[in-house]
């Protein structure tokens, strides 16, 4: 290897191994960061980013492909915040105006009695990218009359309507939180006092308005994929490498994961999506 020229030798160090791209996959779906996978399974970076790309997208066929006519009846949904390149706060001149960099928010949809979610898209906080993801949602339901809830974000009220028109049951969200002074060093969000339930459209049974469940899977993101942690370095500096990230969670999630009010199923499983466990290696391999 050391007689070889330095793209050659570049080419060698990333060839690898089967097992070695199952464990390298499994330990990005459990947190690993890239610099960490590269030093405890001493392979060069470059070539875990570029593993990670290929299943990311193989993993959105995956899900394409195995979420249709998923029966969800009570669906609750929310945006994840993260950011790509660097913060919105720190853009400057033409970079303002590119959708790729700054904000950028993981719109996604769980089932609360399956925990399946069965649609995602990433993109701005905007009325393109919720459009995209609630079209996205709708082709993967097999046509039963589903009840929604969202937070009160006005951009679900209008795109709702346009994607389902009668055939929802649509409900919003509020939470009225405790007056409390932003003291140094604080963090965390004040403490909830109360909540506002709103029917926006059809007849939803008020006692399945919630969000508690999605609200509780942004845990789950930022837990099991690294570029979703916050305060820390793992953020993804292109577009493509954080749609491949998310891409990979979600179809590990629903795939593989066994949440334990499951009984031992997946997701997928319990909601009629497919019918046997999956492993890392089944996403490995398309």
């Amino acid at each position: 290897m050391y007689g070889l020229r330095h793209s050659e030798r570049k080419a060698v160090m990333r060839v690898i191994e089967k097992e070695r791209k199952v464990a390298i996959i499994n330990g990005l779906c459990n947190g690993l960061s890239l610099r960490a996978a590269s030093r405890m399974f001493d392979t060069h970076r470059t070539a875990i980013q570029n593993l990670l790309v290929r299943v990311g997208q193989s993993c959105e066929w995956i899900m394409a492909e195995h979420m249709k006519g998923i029966d969800c009846r009570n669906l609750e949904i929310d945006e994840l915040w993260t950011f790509c390149g660097k913060k919105q706060a720190r853009l400057r001149g033409a970079e303002l105006y590119d959708p790729h960099l700054g904000d950028q928010y993981v719109f996604f949809a769980i089932d609360h009695e399956t925990k399946v979610i069965p649609a995602w898209a990433l993109g701005k906080r905007d009325g393109k990218t919720a459009l995209a993801f609630l079209y996205r949602l709708k082709s993967s339901l097999n046509g039963t009359k589903p009840q929604i809830s969202t937070d009160a974000w006005s951009g679900y009220e209008d795109t709702v309507e346009r994607v389902f028109g009668a055939d929802v049951n649509y409900a919003t969200i509020t939470k009225e939180h405790e007056s409390v002074a932003v003291g140094p060093g604080r963090y965390a969000p004040p403490r909830v006092k109360g909540v506002v339930k709103s029917i926006r459209q059809g007849e939803p049974n008020e006692d399945r308005i919630c969000t508690s469940i999605v609200e509780r899977s942004n845990l789950t993101i930022r837990t099991m994929q690294r570029r979703f942690t916050r305060l820390a370095l793992g953020f993804s500096r292109k577009i493509e490498n954080l749609r491949a990230a998310t891409s990979l969670h979600f179809a590990f999630y629903n795939f593989v994961w066994q949440p334990r009010t499951l009984g031992g199923l997946t997701p997928a499983m319990a909601a009629g999506a497919t019918d046997r466990l999956w492993d890392v290696a089944d996403l490995v391999e398309g």
